[in-house]
């Protein structure tokens, strides 16, 4: 291709000519526009403007190939026009070109620093990738020069959300509800990240302004969420119900209708919450993504062999990795590890070097079937891809016990890296007891399910819905003001070592990113587990039974474990340390530790606060 020319200047009948092809393409007369602009083209085949107005005139026509070249032609004449390149970029990213728009966007800016579609469209198109960082900051640029935009504080809400900073995010989504309160989608995304930061009266209040005729089903189920936290069981039910009937193809209203139908039983009785999900599917026989809805659910109730047939049945029509992977890792539960050996041997030479779920799913399988050194090259595959994945650190810890390699008690060296630490009652309080004895109170209210979720570690016993530090209740805001400053004086007595995982990130404070109560019931346990969320995560002990420490068969009554990997792994090793809880002290740990609880008999609960975190540097 031959070097362009100087760029040409439209004459002014020229640009006459150029804003009735524009308005002809606007008023949906495409055809007629494309006639004009190709007329305007011929004439001046040097013009920028002209061949951008041909370009978005043959994209509007599909005629794709002949867009692309009229506006790289375009672009090659004027390498610095912004609106000329953002238009490219839009093209592209409309074409799912999404890493070249993104190239066309960030060009913009570095052309023109000072136009702010250029940096909103960026951060928009750097959402898209995943690249949250670099679309909180292309977007916060952006709102500094258009300050009134609510699209783009809609997006700079949504970017900080990914990112973790709910009060950020907060901040920006309620500017965007604020600018444009009839946008639905914005009022949705600041009612969930009110949800998320403990504050459900406030969610449900935000969410219900949107008109009845302006809600989406995203809308709908996260109202549905919001009024569960506030206790509304019954109206969170009854939406979610009414949520499915109106819109059938919502798959994640029917997720949300199940676990409620499971996890809150008595409030839907004779509602099944796997019937619900299967009824759905017989709807709906050709939604796939409604039929893996319930694969999962299945699963996860541990009813293998059904979902199993279920993945077996898609694969018929359609033999993609994931469902060789699902048919694999259902084998594996179901305990035919020879059917299944060859299925992830298969779905390895697609998934294996580039997808996290599946690398962790086939060390676990690796390490049920005896070959530690295999799943220790798995997990450090799977650490390629993300150093801090929490799965990944367990499981190489594991595969290094068994192979009886001393990096593992580097990695997962409980004396050292576990803390049992007394919390100092909060001001306004004359001692620990008084404090206990009110956050029980407040605490226990909330515990309204009849059954714990169905993805959690518990097992007989309940766990609060939404996030639980936040919420307005005092003894709750005591709690996370006192839990913090204990987390804080613990951070203090760590070691440092730059190579450790755990040690490596530490800061002077945390950021809570999960909190949430768990009540269990006698006979009721944690399996052993470990939250894949958190960099360091807890246990703090409101209440527990008379009978704890008592001699089990398992161990002692109600004592909190670490170290053990969890049963479905069939390995014969015992945990690293056990601990004896007390009323008003606070476990801490590695998040990627395995840990549990041994079950207890009595007849009064054991009562808990738990929360993840992730390093952050203090502000006071």
């Amino acid at each position: 291709m031959a070097a362009p020319g100087p760029a040409q200047a439209l004459t002014p009948a020229q640009a006459r000519q150029a804003q009735q092809a524009l308005a002809l393409l606007q008023g949906g007369q495409a055809a007629r526009a494309l006639e004009s602009a190709r007329a305007l083209a011929a004439a001046a085949p040097a013009a920028p403007d002209a061949l951008q107005l041909l370009a978005m005139c043959l994209a509007e026509s599909a005629a794709d190939a002949e867009a692309e070249r009229a506006f790289r032609q375009a672009i090659a004449l004027a390498p610095a026009q912004p609106l000329l390149l953002v238009n490219f970029a839009t093209w592209l990213r409309k074409a799912g070109r999404r890493d070249e728009a993104l190239a066309f966007f960030t060009q913009a800016t570095q052309a023109a620093p000072t136009f702010a579609k250029g940096w909103i469209e960026r951060g928009r198109a750097a959402a898209s990738l995943g690249l949250h960082a670099q679309a909180r900051d292309a977007l916060a640029q952006g709102v500094r020069l258009a300050p009134d935009d609510a699209v783009a504080w809609h997006a700079l809400g949504n970017a900080h959300r990914a990112l973790g900073d709910l009060e950020a995010a907060e901040s920006a989504l309620a500017r965007a509800v604020a600018l444009a309160p009839h946008v639905a989608a914005a009022c949705t995304n600041l009612g969930v990240v009110q949800r998320l930061r403990g504050r459900p009266e406030e969610a449900v209040a935000t969410l219900q302004r949107v008109a009845a005729g302006q809600a989406t089903p995203e809308h709908a189920d996260a109202l549905a969420g919001a009024l569960l936290d506030t206790g509304r069981v019954a109206d969170a039910l009854a939406l979610a119900r009414a949520t499915v009937r109106a819109h059938p193809q919502f798959v994640p209203g029917h997720a949300t209708l199940a676990h409620l139908r499971w996890e809150y039983a008595d409030a839907a009785p004779g509602e099944d919450a796997i019937e619900g999900l299967r009824e759905a599917h017989r709807a709906r026989p050709q939604d796939v993504p409604l039929r893996l809805a319930l694969v999962d659910f299945l699963a996860t109730a541990k009813q293998h062999a059904e979902a199993l047939a279920h993945v077996r049945d898609l694969r018929r029509g359609d033999d993609a990795p994931m469902l060789v992977y699902m048919e694999a890792d259902l084998l594996d539960r179901l305990g035919d590890t020879t059917a299944a050996a060859p299925l992830y041997a298969s779905a390895a030479s697609v998934l294996g070097e580039g997808h996290l779920a599946f690398i962790n799913a086939y060390t676990r399988f690796l390490l049920r079937t005896g070959d530690p050194a295999a799943a220790a090259a798995r997990s450090e595959a799977a650490l390629r891809l993300d150093a801090a994945n929490q799965e990944a650190w367990a499981y190489l810890g594991t595969a290094w016990r068994l192979l009886g390699d001393a990096r593992e008690l580097w990695l997962c060296d409980a004396e050292r890296l576990v803390g049992l630490v007394e919390v100092e009652p909060p001001a306004g309080y004359t001692d620990l007891d008084a404090f206990l004895a009110d956050l029980r109170a407040t605490l226990e209210p909330l515990h309204q399910a009849a059954r714990e979720p169905l993805q959690q570690s518990l097992r007989g016993g309940s766990q609060t819905s939404g996030r639980l530090f936040g919420r307005p209740e005092p003894a709750i805001a005591a709690a996370q003001s006192s839990l913090q400053r204990a987390v804080e004086r613990w951070i203090a007595t760590l070691p440092d070592d730059p190579k450790h995982p755990f040690l490596r990130r530490k800061q002077d404070s945390v950021r809570i990113v999960g909190s949430w109560s768990v009540r269990l019931w006698s006979a009721g346990r944690h399996v052993n587990h470990i939250h894949p969320e958190g960099w360091m995560s807890s246990a703090f002990y409101v209440a527990l039974p008379p009978s704890l420490g008592a001699e089990t068969a398992g161990g002692q009554s109600g004592y909190f474990q670490v170290g053990q990997p969890p049963e479905e792994l069939g390995l014969d090793l015992p945990p690293r340390r056990v601990l004896r809880p007390g009323p008003g002290k606070l476990a801490l740990f590695p998040s990627y530790f395995w840990h549990g609880t041994v079950p207890f008999e009595d007849a009064h609960p054991r009562l808990t606060i738990a929360f993840d975190m992730q390093p952050q540097a203090a502000t006071r």
